[in-house]
């Protein structure tokens, strides 16, 4: 887990400094966390480990596609949960976005925000509710770049928490 953290270190840089998480990082992550799969747990392990990640990958790709999270974010989620015991994986989704939501709350209230964001969430949920579609939540880039949160740092001390013991 060690190694999952100094890499999360990485990525979070990557991602508060140029606000994306590469590619190349991310692969890294992935490789690692089979080989270390194989070499401190087992081939079944090892094997498990892709199915996992991609999962929930794809169980976090809706929130992508309307553009409430990054794709380096998915992937990052998804990636981490690969690390963890399956019985672990939903309490690490759980902490994460709680942590995010925390971060949100408090950048909405440092900066003022707070009921200009949420008249905009009425507003975007009831056009939701009256077209029957999902569309991108932030239709113009630089308001979602402002409003948007870094989720390597939640995902990071997810991590750290869950070595702690938290959950």
């Amino acid at each position: 887990m060690g190694v999952l953290c100094l890499f999360l270190a990485i990525a979070c840089i990557f991602d508060y400094l140029r606000h994306r998480v590469p590619n190349e990082l991310v692969v890294i992550l992935f490789l690692t966390g089979i080989g270390l799969r194989l070499t401190e747990g087992s081939l079944l392990e090892a094997f498990l480990f892709p199915p996992a990640a991609v999962s929930i990958m794809i169980l976090l790709y809706p929130l992508y596609k309307i553009g409430c999270i990054g794709a380096g974010d998915v992937k990052l989620l998804g990636i981490c949960a690969g690390y963890l015991p399956f019985q672990k994986i939903f309490s690490f989704l759980f902490v994460s976005l709680l942590i995010t939501a925390i971060f949100s709350l408090i950048k909405l209230i440092v900066k003022h925000h707070t009921k200009e964001r949420f008249y905009y969430l009425a507003g975007y949920m009831t056009q939701v509710l009256r077209s029957g579609k999902w569309h991108l939540y932030f239709e113009d880039k630089k308001m979602q770049k402002s409003a948007g949160i870094c989720l390597s740092g939640p995902i990071f001390l997810s991590v750290i928490l869950y070595m702690g013991g938290f959950y």
